[in-house]
């Protein structure tokens, strides 16, 4: 299913001129140095293809004769290569290189017909006639040096040539050799054609192989059958193989807008069809980094959720039933290319499950952070900030590292597009850092919210779905504080959540709360510590005026009417249960002291 999707796809993309698909044999190459010679195959200088600045700087790409498969031994590219193969040159004091330099010249002697293309004959009178010292005479030491030590590839142009380089005068005249491949019965076409032995490699996963790595390959017996040997136990024609690769290598490219990198995983995606209403492919990357927005347009992300929710509510979507949206989730392992996963939902469905996730992780927050919440801020959430930032499992985000638990990003996505649980993990890993951080202080020494909006939501998010898919008993987590929440550990950390407010307005500046010291035992064992923090709020309470006095003991009141007890310990789910009682109380007093600001600048101004 994979492969067949990635030929539909490469047939797609080919079917339009626009898109500069290369043809089967043939691929487009970042080519950084073009060797320019004269008609008579002598040396005039070389050029550097390169644009832009620092990070940005970037190679022209070049149509060029596919290149080979270099996993033993050494193989010559047809007509460009690296100054190893292509010039004989020896930056790396191989004792190879006369080789590699006569492989590159026999492969153009014996697939094209030299003495027919002119460009061609050119060409190999320079390579007969000692080029690295053609090139030492005139080019400058240093830029020569400079380009030696890089040892990049290279392509050669006649000089006054219309062409961009040699490659472009073979086109349709490379000599077919007598293909030795066993015909069969293609399992992408289902059509009978030439298998190939070896699929071309691929490029562009995060930590994989620098030289590409192979999604189907076969390297040893236990994995053959029927006497079958390489890729002929998987029965893909050349051309199939071509198509498949081809495509993969277009969607892993550098400035592909149809790839995503988080963590360990490298993510593609595509649809099956062009979208008529909406475009999943704009907005399957923005709900992963949000960072996809036009910069005309700060909103332009935003709006394009706004579209997809009113698609869904007017039945515009209905018509994408029978289109696909393809997610492909692929990790290295070692020369190969593992898949994570391999999601294809309808973009109906597709839409349905994005939205249900924003729904899922909505939760009162502050009127300047931002209404939905990316897989980048969540990761973030539940990560310990690391200085290495070179390991394996790190994200960036507002310009930290974050060190994530394997395959927890994998994961997460899936369950965004199957609409499913969300990895108990992610749980987990929240409940922990909501600990871990409860006496987390900033440089003034004042406390950092230790459950902030994006730890909130995880939760919420966590437990909705678990009652909803698994059916439970239990009355979903509201956005906001629900006073008719009658779950014990909700109100204990809504209690919890009070008395530290309490102690804050008895002590107007104070550095350290309860929080500090007691919410680990709090949000585990309450009973532990709530009967001494019960006995510290009397004292606290004295110090109020009778107003404030008066409000918080009412508070107390209907919070502990559906306290029999303070629980022994709390299971995960109920720690859970306790962090958004604890978040909704006191997103609710900050809301009402905002609102009573409000009320205030009104009634001055009136």
């Amino acid at each position: 299913m994979i492969l067949q999707a990635l030929y539909e796809y490469y047939n797609r993309k080919a079917s339009d001129p626009s898109n500069f698909i290369a043809p089967e044999g043939w691929e487009w190459k970042e080519i950084p140095y073009r060797i320019i010679i004269n008609r008579k195959g002598e040396f005039i200088t070389i050029e550097d293809t390169r644009e832009g600045e620092g990070r940005n700087k970037r190679a022209k790409k070049f149509l060029v004769p596919q290149s080979v498969k270099r996993t033993v031994g050494n193989k010559a590219n047809l007509l460009w290569d690296n100054l190893e193969y292509a010039l004989g040159a020896n930056p790396r004091n191989r004792d190879d290189v006369d080789d590699r330099f006569n492989l590159f010249k026999e492969r153009i002697k014996s697939e094209i017909d030299v003495e027919n293309i002119p460009s061609v004959k050119s060409l190999t009178i320079f390579l007969e006639n000692e080029p690295i010292k053609q090139i030492e005479h005139i080019l400058n030491a240093e830029q020569w040096k400079k380009i030696l030590e890089e040892n990049p590839f290279v392509v050669f142009k006649v000089d006054k040539d219309t062409h961009s380089c040699i490659c472009d005068d073979i086109r349709d005249k490379i000599k077919q050799n007598e293909d030795k491949a066993a015909d069969g019965i293609c399992l992408i076409t289902g059509k009978r054609d030439k298998i190939a032995r070896l699929h071309p490699t691929i490029k562009g996963v995060r930590g994989g192989n620098t030289q590409g790595g192979a999604l189907v390959s076969y390297n040893l017996s236990p994995f053959n059958s029927y006497g079958k040997k390489q890729n002929f136990n998987s029965s893909v024609s050349e051309k199939a193989a071509f198509a498949y690769t081809t495509a993969l290598n277009i969607l892993l490219g550098k400035d592909s807008p149809n790839k995503i990198t988080i963590v360990d995983s490298t993510i593609v995606f595509w649809s099956e069809k062009q979208p008529t209403e909406i475009n999943p492919e704009e907005i399957f990357p923005w709900v992963i980094a949000m960072q996809k927005a036009e910069k005309d347009d700060p909103d332009a992300g935003v709006n394009k959720i706004k579209k997809l929710f009113e698609a869904i509510q007017t039945g515009q979507l209905s018509s994408e039933r029978t289109n696909h949206f393809y997610v492909l989730g692929l990790a290295p392992n070692a020369a190969r290319i593992s898949v994570r996963f391999w999601k294809t939902p309808s973009v109906e469905d597709f839409g349905k499950n994005i939205k249900q996730h924003f729904e899922d992780f909505d939760i009162i927050h502050k009127d300047n952070e931002s209404k939905y919440i990316s897989l980048y801020e969540i990761l973030s959430s539940v990560s310990i900030e690391t200085k290495k930032r070179d390991k394996a499992n790190i994200i960036f985000y507002k310009g930290k590292a974050y060190d994530v638990l394997p395959q927890l990003a994998g994961q997460v996505v899936e369950a965004v597009l199957d609409n499913y649980l969300y990895p108990q993990s992610l749980l987990q890993q929240c409940l922990l850092r909501i600990r871990a951080e409860a006496s987390k202080k900033n440089k003034d020494g004042k406390l950092i919210p230790n459950i902030t909006r994006s730890r909130a939501a995880i939760i919420k998010a966590c437990l909705n779905r678990k009652i909803r898919i698994q059916k439970l008993n239990q009355k979903e987590i509201t956005m906001s504080l629900d006073p008719n929440n009658t779950n014990v550990a909700y109100r204990t950390g809504r209690l919890f959540a009070t008395l530290e407010k309490i102690q804050e307005e008895a002590n107007p500046g104070i550095n350290a709360t309860i929080r500090d010291r007691y919410y680990g035992a709090a949000s585990s064992s309450p009973i532990t510590v709530f009967p001494r923090l019960l006995s510290l709020k009397n004292s606290h309470l004295k110090k109020l005026p009778e107003g404030r006095k008066i409000y918080f003991e009412k508070l107390i009141t209907d919070i502990f009417c559906e306290i029999k007890s303070f629980p022994a310990n709390l299971s995960l789910n109920e720690q859970a249960n306790f962090a958004i009682g604890y978040y909704h109380q006191r997103q609710d007093f900050f809301t009402k002291k905002s609102d009573n600001e409000k009320n205030e600048n009104e009634t001055n101004n009136n």
